[in-house]
């Protein structure tokens, strides 16, 4: 893991951090730093630009000479791209230029530009931007002990990453150009590529090895695997109970069940006389005559 000094605005070293080497310590990649910066730009491009054609431009729509006769080339409309005042053709109009970029290309676009910048020595790691009052005077006094301003305000473009809560930074950097302050979560790939310098506060130093840790990325890919079986495990007894109750519904009710099961009444029958009719002789078993065959036959 790369290991960098600290120094205070005074150019003075304070102590050392540890950089990520997954975060800091990236191959460079100019095929996705290009596409990082072409895609940042596009996104930021507004798309507002528009010509008038024949459609929008003021004018009559009378037909100036007849078609025929006059020895003169046919005209339809003063509104004509030929004439002057008349529409454009094929002009610019209002479109969204912007598209997505994968996130995880992003992101190894943003750790390669920040491994670059830290192998030519362009980033300084800053213990504390900490002025007393919101004044330029102060912001360039320490960019100079910085080496990074001259006497006559000439400014190096120098990309500042802290919190976007010290005021006292942000009012006395904003009237300095070329530089930039932003925090952690706003870094982009433009800003590495166009400034020289990145002075960086050790606290932002802390968030941007968490934000572009690929491990974590791996980590949050896990767990968004892993809780989709549990949603279908929780989807299932809802189901279940569903089944339960149709089949409740379709079940047979215990009357029903008693009807079943009861044996069918014998319908009486009777005569004219009120007596049972007698009844009528039982058929013989076939399986008694067979025996009593089989027994005379032995």
């Amino acid at each position: 893991m790369p290991t960098v000094k600290v120094r205070n605005l005074k150019n003075k070293e304070v102590g050392e951090v540890t950089l990520s080497d997954a975060v800091f310590g990236a191959a460079l990649n100019e095929s996705l730093i290009h596409a990082a910066v072409m895609n940042y730009r596009a996104n930021a491009r507004a798309g507002t630009s528009a010509t008038k054609t024949r459609g929008n431009v003021s004018g009559s729509g009378r037909k100036l000479w007849k078609q025929k006769g006059t020895g003169r080339a046919r005209i339809a409309s003063l509104r004509s791209p030929l004439w002057k005042g008349g529409g454009n053709v094929h002009g610019p109009q209002p479109r969204d230029w912007s598209y997505q970029m994968p996130k995880k290309m992003r992101r190894g676009a943003l750790r390669s530009a920040l491994s670059e910048r830290l192998r030519e020595g362009n980033i300084i790691i800053i213990d504390e931007f900490e002025f007393k009052n919101p004044k330029t005077s102060e912001f360039v006094g320490a960019l100079a002990g910085l080496k990074l301003s001259d006497d006559k305000r000439k400014v190096v473009k120098t990309l500042i990453v802290d919190s976007l809560d010290n005021q006292n930074l942000v009012l006395s950097s904003r009237n300095v150009e070329k530089t930039t302050v932003t925090n952690s979560f706003g870094l982009n790939i433009y800003d590495i590529i166009y400034h020289e310098k990145l002075l960086i506060s050790k606290s932002a130093i802390e968030e941007i090895n968490q934000l572009l840790d690929p491990a974590r990325e791996g980590a949050k890919e896990k767990e968004s695997v892993e809780e989709k079986p549990k949603a279908k495990k929780a989807a299932k007894p809802k189901a279940e109970k569903a089944e339960e109750g149709m089949a409740e519904a379709s079940a047979p009710t215990k009357e029903a069940k008693a009807a079943d099961a009861a044996p069918p009444k014998k319908a009486k029958t009777e005569d004219a006389s009120g007596q049972k009719p007698e009844k009528a002789p039982a058929k013989p078993k076939a399986k008694k005559e067979v025996s009593e065959e089989a027994a005379k036959d032995e």
